[in-house]
């Protein structure tokens, strides 16, 4: 199993079929394979070697797979940076990563410099944008013009294909070390699932550096399938890609799917060609799956449940599951079953197993079990005993195998399909001079499925506005994670051993609302 390898088949079975569809560019996978092998060829002659950390700083685009797999080719280490982060978090990465170079399109070309300054281990930054490439920067197109292709590393199996970050509990962001078989494998449960099939036409709408999305890149590349992609999410443009183009799989996480689906133009739009929405991330209402269905006659729903530890696939709910007739079964509120690749047990405090009913933690294992936290030994034994990964997540699993999940014992918030772990944005918050103390706590929103509250005890005497916590924050922390509410309090409510009653805070604004975490 690696990276490359759905490249190598294509090129044999398809070579003159289309791969990659950017605005008015089109490539062949043949084309593709060309400019990978090149690209690849360029780092090993800018002294870039296998095991090397590179990361890429970019919106989505047909430059970006090739990066991807230019990397892997090359038998190096992805970053795949989150680009809505902010510069202290992106040098935080590049540092614990130690990214030895990063690879960056227009949009971020201007952070570069401050970037850079703030890291210890970057020796280069290669320009793989649309433009003339700056002073300072290596351009990509011109080396690729003159690289000498070099043969394909042959990374696989568990060699590490990446490092990808995701918020961190402690707050700093925690880099999950996934391998070439961590991730192949998923994409082949996703596939036994009948998603990406024949023909299949994916559309890359979530962000690239998501591992949600790299479910749509392994996949296409395992069918040899073709990849459309989409720079920024607009609900319009994705419309407008699937009748342009025929989009045969969308990957949507719920909040994407919301604009999508209740997009005042969507009438406007031919989408017959949809056969699969795969949704997952955060959770997905019954009213919108109804839309959805309406809207979408054409297409099967799936969702996903997972995580990035796990190289994204889990759990699994599928299309027979979301119909009116299995409705009375009340399965659409799970998550789903294990995927064909994973077991999945819920357990107690010990890891003993429970009964069927049962509320405890959902472990998982499987072959897409991530290697481990980068630098983080300590944390990794405590995730990662006797071969499981604990979710943190709490739940139960009923009589046929279907995963409920009731609650997250890490005080994660998932808003808009992002990962918010609390204690980060709480040690950002707590730096405002006016702040007391903090809690964080995820409450319902409409758009997102969760938005981010702080419940704040100020100093004596001291005042803030939530537009004053939000600007202060947003120079810590990305804009995603800042609160978007606040309440006032005279103090936060605290349990007997001392620890802030989140539950208490979190009632008032969940009670009479079921809270299901998809």
């Amino acid at each position: 199993m690696q990276f490359t390898q759905g490249l190598h088949r294509a090129v044999q079975q398809q070579p003159n079929a289309i791969a990659t569809i950017q605005g008015d560019r089109q490539q062949s996978f043949q084309q593709l394979h060309d400019r990978v092998v090149r690209f690849a060829g360029a780092l090993k002659a800018q002294g870039f070697a296998a095991g090397d950390r590179i990361a890429i700083l970019s919106l989505n685009s047909d430059r970006y797979l090739e990066a991807y797999l230019a990397i892997a080719w090359l038998g190096a280490v992805v970053n795949p940076i989150n680009f809505r982060w902010s510069n202290a978090e992106i040098i935080y990465s590049l540092n614990d990563s130690n990214s030895v170079a990063l690879i960056i399109d227009d949009n971020f070309a201007p952070q570069a410099a401050d970037i850079k300054a703030g890291t210890r281990s970057l020796r280069s930054i290669f320009y793989n944008g649309e433009q003339s490439a700056p002073a300072d920067m290596l351009s990509c197109n011109a080396l690729i013009d003159t690289a000498t292709p070099i043969p394909d590393a042959e990374a696989g199996g568990d060699d590490l294909l990446g490092v990808f970050y995701t918020g961190g509990t402690t707050g700093a962001p925690k880099g999950v070390m996934l391998s070439h078989a961590n991730v192949f494998s998923s994409g082949l449960a996703l596939l036994s699932e009948h998603l990406f099939a024949e023909q299949a036409v994916g559309l890359h709408a979530a962000p690239m550096f998501h591992l949600a999305d790299m479910m749509v890149s392994i996949s296409l590349l395992i069918r040899g399938g073709r990849h459309v992609f989409l720079p920024a999410f607009r609900p319009e443009a994705v419309l407008a890609l699937t009748q342009q183009h025929g989009i045969t799989d969308l990957l949507l996480v719920p909040a994407m799917l919301q604009m999508v689906v209740d997009c005042p133009e969507f009438g406007n739009f031919n989408t017959s060609s949809v056969r699969n929405i795969v949704y997952g991330a955060s959770p997905a209402s019954e009213p919108l799956l109804d839309r959805t269905l309406q809207n979408f006659p054409t297409a099967a729903l799936t969702q996903v449940y997972g995580m990035t530890e796990m190289a994204a696939v889990m759990t699994v709910l599928p299309p027979a599951m979301h119909t009116a007739d299995a409705r009375e079964f009340g399965r659409l509120r799970s998550g789903g079953r294990a995927a064909h690749h994973v077991q999945v047990r819920i357990v107690d405090e010990h890891d003993t197993e429970l009964t069927r009913g049962e509320v405890g933690e959902i472990i998982v294992r499987g072959p897409n079990l991530m290697q481990g936290y980068l630098n983080q030994a300590e944390t990794t034994a405590e995730t990662l005993r006797n071969g499981w990964m604990h979710t943190g997540d709490v739940g139960y699993m009923d009589a046929n195998g279907y995963v409920f999940i009731v609650d997250r014992s890490k005080d994660m918030i998932i808003s808009g399909g992002e990962n918010v772990y609390s204690a980060e944005v709480e040690n950002a918050i707590v730096k405002h001079p006016a702040i007391a103390s903090a809690a964080v706590i995820g409450i319902p929103c409409a758009e997102m499925g969760e938005k981010v509250h702080a419940a704040l005890v100020l100093k004596a005497g001291a005042n803030i506005t939530q537009e004053e916590l939000y600007a202060h924050c947003k120079t810590l922390i990305a804009g995603y994670k800042c609160p978007r509410s606040i309440s006032l309090l005279d103090a936060l409510p605290i349990s007997g051993a001392g620890k802030v009653l989140k539950t208490e805070l979190r009632k008032p604004f969940w009670e009479g609302k079921a809270r299901s975490i998809g």
